[in-house]
């Protein structure tokens, strides 16, 4: 696959998505937007992808949509046309969290706007210690409720907590990101690729099928009641009992080896 909007590599069953406009702290454009929709697509339809990585180059890991080349031609379009650009940026945040593979944020920079929700789109946050998130939506007149952050901030961090950082649009370093859940770990600024892709080799080795499914239903139970989740759970560990994944894992358990689960 090639694109002109960031930098895809795949290699050794790790897909890797960089963002490749550091002049402008990798600031994103309709072809980004129409470009990362079609990435993950493809990612998912790619079974030579086993987990993603998603990072920046130079400063910012992104800064959001570009002032000029996006806020600055929305706000001559009609509202269809609105519209339009606002279900495309919604739909790459489908395609992230439909994708039933992990997807790894390795945060570099600032993380703003549409660049803090494709951190908070992924599974796992790893952060250098100088990147900054803000949800900047208020900042230029729109709402809070963007690509997804109403729903998914405040399964991460907390009502209260996401009231304030989408009404204020304030901005938080990795300090306060780690504290308030958003960060899973913040990793020195050098060593941060590095440990992104010890845990994709991790998750890359790892029973797939069952990640797959973890991430499923993470998302599908958080509107459910009890019940309702218990019901889903149990159908999906008799289905993951039926893979040779669980058979393997049972024999490199009782071998006192490690597991080598199935790669296809």
């Amino acid at each position: 696959m090639s694109y002109l909007s960031f930098i895809y590599e795949l290699a050794d069953g790790i897909a890797t998505i960089r963002f490749n406009d550091p002049a402008r702290l990798n600031a994103l454009t309709f072809e980004t937007y129409a470009e990362l929709q079609n990435v993950f697509a493809e990612c998912a339809r790619n079974d030579e992808v086993k987990v993603v990585v998603l990072t920046g180059t130079g400063k910012g890991f992104c800064s959001g949509g570009s002032v000029h080349e996006i806020i600055g031609k929305l706000v001559n379009m009609d509202a269809e046309e609105q519209h339009r650009f606002t279900r495309l940026t919604c739909d790459v945040v489908k395609n992230m969290r439909g994708l039933k593979k992990p997807i790894i944020a390795a945060v570099n920079g600032i993380a703003a706007g549409a660049g803090a929700m494709l951190a908070l789109a992924s599974d796992i946050r790893l952060l250098s210690e100088r990147a900054k998130f803000a949800f900047l939506f208020v900042k230029v007149g729109l709402s809070g409720a963007d690509m997804g952050a109403l729903y998914l901030l405040p399964k991460i961090i907390g009502q209260g907590r996401a009231a304030e950082l989408v009404f204020t649009g304030d901005t938080i370093d990795a300090q306060e990101c780690l504290r308030i859940g958003l960060a899973n770990r913040i990793v020195e600024h050098e060593k941060l690729l590095d440990e992104a892709y010890n845990l994709a080799r991790m998750f890359k080795n790892g029973p797939l099928y069952a990640l797959g499914v973890t991430k499923d239903l993470l998302d599908r139970e958080a509107d459910m009641d009890l019940q309702q989740a218990l019901e889903l759970e149990a159908a999906a560990q008799a289905g993951c009992m039926q893979t040779t994944d669980f058979q393997e894992g049972y024999r490199a358990f009782v071998e006192k080896r490690p597991p080598k689960f199935n790669r296809s």
